[in-house]
Order: structure tokens, then sequence, then C-alpha cells
């Protein structure tokens, strides 16, 4: 009988260029005030979880959401590069409504989810972002065979992780929600991805910001 591996993956509690709009990609934001409770309400959601390893994106926002679940289960969290939210190139530091003034082109190319549109000026496309995330949850899954691990990352990323889990084109329109410091579970048994739960916001006052596009 095959085992099943569980992950739990967290986006990171808000940052200030969340709740402007402001693309972040791997500009390195820290926590505001409202996104240091997030996490810390993650974490204390979270706690009693029985969490076998704790990987983080190594960008200040997610290594701060981390930092705060690792105290609660008494981890310490592993930095992995691969789970670094997608790198936006000539739209990082723009909100969503200066990139489509002031790049049109790109920008429509960027909203229409075009797989192999690489973001000029050091950004990545749909596509290499895919293959990044795929890795690094195989990579975890392999590592942890039958146990249950958390990932802390960012939005970008998650969209990802729900297209390669639900099986669903990197082009099609979002239908689901990525809020700040939500909580999705998705299952790995064999070679067959599972979605569990997704985007969970129970532990929040609040529900977490979800501004990307």
């Amino acid at each position: 009988m095959e085992e099943t591996t569980r992950i739990c993956i967290v986006r990171h509690g808000e940052t200030t260029w969340n709740a402007e709009k402001r693309i972040q990609g791997q500009i390195d934001i820290g926590l505001n005030a409202l996104g240091q409770t997030q996490a810390t309400a993650a974490a204390k959601w979270l706690s009693g979880q029985p969490v076998a390893a704790l990987y983080s994106s190594d960008l200040l926002r997610a290594r701060q959401t981390a930092e705060r679940i690792a105290v609660s289960l008494s981890l310490l969290p592993t930095l992995r590069p691969e789970f670094r939210e997608r790198r936006y190139g000539l739209f990082e530091g723009l909100t969503y409504d200066e990139s489509r003034a002031r790049y049109p082109a790109e920008y429509q190319a960027f909203e229409r989810r075009d797989p192999d549109f690489v973001i000029p000026q050091g950004g990545e496309s749909l596509r290499q972002l895919y293959d990044r995330v795929r890795t690094g949850l195989q990579r975890v899954a392999t590592e942890h065979q039958g146990a249950t691990v958390l990932v802390v990352t960012h939005g970008g990323v998650l969209d990802i992780v729900n297209r390669l889990v639900r099986g669903t084109s990197l082009s099609r329109p979002r239908d689901f929600l990525i809020p700040n410091a939500g909580i999705s579970w998705v299952s790995l048994c064999g070679e067959r991805w599972a979605l569990d739960t997704w985007g969970g916001t129970e532990h929040l006052a609040m529900v977490g910001l979800d501004e990307l596009p």
C-alpha cells in the first residue's frame, strides 16, 4: 500500500505592499503589523499538528511567517529558494495599475496568462515558475515520504500549486482565492496529487488580502 505524504502550505502574512497592491516579486519586503498578527494566528492554529519538517521561501516576509510557526511546532525552518515568489521583472515595485499603464503590451501578455511569456528585465514565465515549484514540492515529498510537512511561501507559488494538484491549465483564469496567511493542504500518494483543503482562514479575525489579479 502506497504511503500518503501531506503538505500544509501557508501564504505569508500581509505586507504594506500587499495592501497597496504593489508587485513585490523577489523584492525583500517584511510583514506589516497586521501580517505579524496573521502569522501568529496561523502559528497558534497549526500548533500540535504532527509536522515532521518546516520549509520556507528565503524571502523576508515568508521567513518572518515561518519563524512564528516554527516556535509553535518546535521546529527550525529550512530555507528553500525554489519556494520564492515569481520574478516579476519590470513590474516589481509598481502597482498593478501602474504596470498596466506603463507597460501595456507586456501587462496584456501577463494578464492573459501566456505560459511562455517571460516578463522582461529578469522576470520568469509561468512555465518556468511551474517547473521550479513542481521540483521543489516533489523534492520535499520525496524527502519526507509518508509524513506531514509544512511550507511557507507566496501567492504566485500557491497559484501554481493549485494548478499542479488539480491538473488545470496555466492559462486558465484563476477561480480560487489566495489570502494572506491562508492555510492549504495537499497530498501525494504514489504519483497522484490531491487538493485536500484550500485557503483556510478560520484562524484569522479578518480574512487576509487576495490582492493578486
